[in-house]
């Protein structure tokens, strides 16, 4: 039984199982600031104002045959 090459191989087992949640908590971590951001487009999107004076049947119509 070859002592050596089984302590390497459980130390690469742990190595890649640490590489692994480390890119997992990347992930999580990416994914709240990209929800954080896309919180603070929608919440800084303002309301149209209403059109001023103009009579009802203006924009309620598109003329096809121009």
């Amino acid at each position: 039984m070859d002592i050596a090459g089984m302590a390497k191989l459980a130390s690469s087992i742990a190595e890649t199982g640490t590489k692994q949640e480390v890119g997992i908590a990347v992930l999580k971590k990416a994914q709240q600031i990209e929800s954080s951001t896309a919180a603070q487009l929608i919440n800084s999107i303002t309301a149209v104002p209403a059109p001023q004076n103009l009579p009802a049947h203006l924009g309620s119509k598109i003329n096809t045959t121009a």
